[in-house]
């Protein structure tokens, strides 16, 4: 375990009396033009270009069914509807987050640590990595809410001390995404604009956040704004399917109110060179299992 440095110098203010939207400070692709990698030329480009980007078939399907078991072990074990790092729906009860994943189970941790996976996001950023937050995210239908709007650095950031944008998320999809059940929507581009929000941080402020969302919400006027400027996409995909999108796209995603599940493994790997320092806008940090101050490199 590595202790969180002191607080660096505040790129991206946040938490204020007035939301800011500041111009992105920093690279978004971080590894040299050549450096090997799963990723073409042309696929960082566009990763570059809009913040994120799709990949087929990332675990094919001969695969996709070893995972699908480990998640609905999880997530009908008693034990884990009962820990701290599982999060369950107000209305159903049912688990609608598991976090630490890789630590909870040695299938996911394999998963992380697959080149098909953690070779993308080093290549994206340029260094090794560590896992800042894994978890798995279950829309199992018939009204499983959804995720408002938001930029996952302006969190990171403000609660976590993620002082840079080198951070990027894969998420793989463990059930078909269709545009109907709940799945993600990503504002291209976006991540070239950093929206600080308004409101201060409450004390622990992740027990509501992780059920509704409170703080760290774009006002109406700001996502009017940003649509406008760059559209909105969908993610779609068949299970085994993957999308990895920069730390501050903004993106969100709607109710299932469908009976087809949507269920999503969730990695977030941040480069050893931007370590966690002390929340830039909480009066405390979040639980290690969400916010990581264990920087070990994932081999």
């Amino acid at each position: 375990m590595t202790t969180a440095p002191e607080r660096t110098a505040d790129l991206y203010p946040t938490r204020g009396t007035t939301e800011v939207l500041t111009e992105r400070q920093d690279p978004v692709v971080w590894s040299e033009p050549g450096t090997e990698g799963p990723f073409a030329a042309a696929e960082l480009s566009a990763f570059d270009r809009d913040g994120f980007i799709q990949v087929d078939e990332l675990v094919p399907e001969d695969e996709v069914s070893i995972y699908q078991a480990e998640l609905d072990r999880l997530t009908q074990d008693p034990a884990m509807r009962a820990d701290e790092r599982s999060i369950v729906e107000p209305r159903s009860q049912e688990i609608r987050s598991l976090f630490e994943v890789h630590k909870i189970s040695e299938v996911f941790a394999k998963l992380a640590a697959d080149p098909r996976v953690v070779g993308r996001a080093r290549q994206i950023l340029g260094s090794d990595v560590y896992i800042h937050q894994s978890r798995i995210n279950v829309k199992p239908g018939f009204g499983a809410s959804g995720f408002y709007w938001h930029s996952d650095f302006e969190t990171w950031h403000a609660e976590d001390g993620l002082a840079n944008m080198r951070t990027v998320s894969v998420s793989i999809a463990l059930t078909r995404n269709y545009a109907y059940n709940g799945s993600l929507l990503l504002m291209p581009g976006s991540h070239r604009t950093f929206l600080g929000c308004e409101g201060a941080t409450p004390k622990d402020n992740y027990k509501r956040s992780l059920q509704m969302q409170d703080a760290g919400i774009p006002s109406d006027e700001a996502l009017i704004k940003l649509s406008d400027k760059y559209g909105i996409s969908q993610w779609v995909g068949e299970a085994g399917s993957a999308v990895l999108f920069d730390c501050n796209t903004m993106h969100g995603s709607g109710d299932n109110i469908t009976p087809f599940p949507r269920s999503n493994v969730f990695f977030v790997f941040n480069s050893v060179e931007n370590t966690a320092v002390e929340p830039f806008a909480a009066p405390i940090r979040r639980p290690e299992y969400i916010g990581a101050t264990d920087f070990t490199p994932v081999r």
